[in-house]
C-alpha cells in the first residue's frame, strides 16, 4: 500500500528565534520567507533544530500555529510533537491537527528507553490519535533508543505513519529497513551528510539543518538526483561536507544559531543547558561561510 508523500526534496528543520523574552516572530517570518523564497519543499518547526525540548507547552504551540499560518499554503508545514510522556505526545499532536500542520514528526521518546514493543504500541496510539500524517523519527545518539528494522515494518502496517526521518547513521541498517517496508514508508535522511546515500536508497530527501542557511543550494542536491544528475548531487554534497561538519562541530542547535545570528534571522541566544558556541568552531563555520558568499 503506497501512502501519501508529503514532501519530496529538502524541508528545513528551522531554528526558533529566541530572546530572553521569547520567540522573536517577525525575525521568524522572515526566516520563512528566506527559506520559501529559496524553493524549499517543506517546514520542520519545534523538532531538535527548533530547540522544542526548552520550550515552554505555550510557546510550542504557538510556534506551530505560526509556521502553519505564515506560510499561507505555500509549502507543507510539519510539526515536531513528540515526547517522553506519551500523553502529552497525543495532546500536542491532536493540537497540531487542529491548527492545521500538514504532518506531525514524532520522536523516539527520549530518556524512558522503550523497548521495541513500547515503541510499536506508542507511534500506534499517536497515529490512531491524528488526523494527520505521521513521520517517525530516529536519533539514537540523542534519545537512547534506536528503532529496528522490523519495527519499522510493523508501523509501516499503519495508515496514517507515512515516513521515517531516519538518523541514525547506520547505512545497513537502514538499507534493511527499506528492504522490509518496501514503498510503505517514505524515506527521509535526517543527516545532512547522508543526502545522497538516502537517495540512492530510494529516500524522498532530507530533513536538513544546512538549509536554513542554505535553502536553494541544499535543495539543488536533490534537484540534481531526481533529474538524473546523480554525480552533479554528489558533487554537491562533497562540496557542503566541510560545512556540514562545522555545523555539527557542537551540538545541534549550538552552530546553526551561531550562523543564523550572523546572517541576521535571529539572535545567538539559547537556553541552558544550551550554551554559546566555542569562540575557535565558531570562527571556523564563520571562515567557511564567508568563503560561501554567506558573509
Amino acid at each position: 500500500m503506497k501512502k501519501k508523500t508529503v514532501f519530496q526534496g529538502i524541508a528545513t528543520a528551522l531554528i526558533t528565534p529566541l530572546t530572553e523574552e521569547g520567540i522573536d516572530y517577525d525575525l521568524f517570518g522572515r526566516l520563512i520567507d528566506f527559506q520559501i523564497a529559496g524553493g524549499i519543499a517543506g517546514l520542520v518547526v519545534c523538532g531538535t533544530t527548533g530547540e522544542s525540548s526548552t520550550l515552554t507547552d505555550e510557546e510550542h504551540r504557538d510556534a506551530i500555529a505560526f509556521v502553519v499560518r505564515h506560510p499561507a499554503g505555500r509549502v507543507p508545514v510539519i510539526a515536531g510533537t513528540g515526547s517522553n510522556d506519551t500523553d502529552y505526545a497525543l495532546d500536542l499532536t491532536r493540537f497540531a491537527c487542529r491548527a492545521g500542520a500538514d504532518a506531525a514528526l514524532v520522536v523516539t521518546p527520549y530518556y524512558n528507553k522503550a523497548t521495541q514493543k513500547g515503541l510499536c504500541k506508542m507511534y500506534t496510539a499517536i497515529a490512531d490519535a491524528s488526523d494527520k500524517p505521521i513521520l517517525v523519527y530516529n536519533v539514537p545518539s540523542r534519545t537512547g533508543v534506536n528503532i529496528e528494522p522490523a519495527t519499522y515494518e510493523a508501523l509501516a502496517e499503519h495508515p496514517n505513519i507515512v515516513g521515517i526521518k531516519e538518523a541514525n547513521g547506520n547505512i545497513s541498517k537502514i538499507l534493511e529497513t527499506v528492504a522490509r517496508v518496501g514503498d510503505r514508508l517514505d524515506l527521509y535522511s535526517g543527516n545532512d551528510d547522508q543526502i545522497v546515500p538516502i537517495l540512492s536508497l530510494g529516500g524522498k530527501g532530507c530533513i536538513s539543518v544546512l538549509s536554513n542557511l542554505l535553502p536553494r543550494e541544499t535543495s539543488e542536491i536533490t534537484n540534481r538526483f531526481f533529474r538524473g544528475d546523480v554525480k552533479g548531487a554528489a558533487a554537491l554534497q562533497i562540496h557542503y561536507h566541510p560545512l556540514i561538519d562545522a555545523l555539527f562541530s557542537e551540538v545541534n542547535p549550538i552552530p546553526v544559531k551561531a550562523a543564523m545570528a550572523a546572517m541576521g534571522y535571529c539572535q545567538n541566544y539559547l537556553r541552558m543547558p544550551l550554551t554559546t558556541m566555542e569562540p575557535d568552531k565558531q570562527e571556523h563555520l564563520y571562515a567557511l561561510m564567508r568563503a560561501e558568499g554567506l558573509l
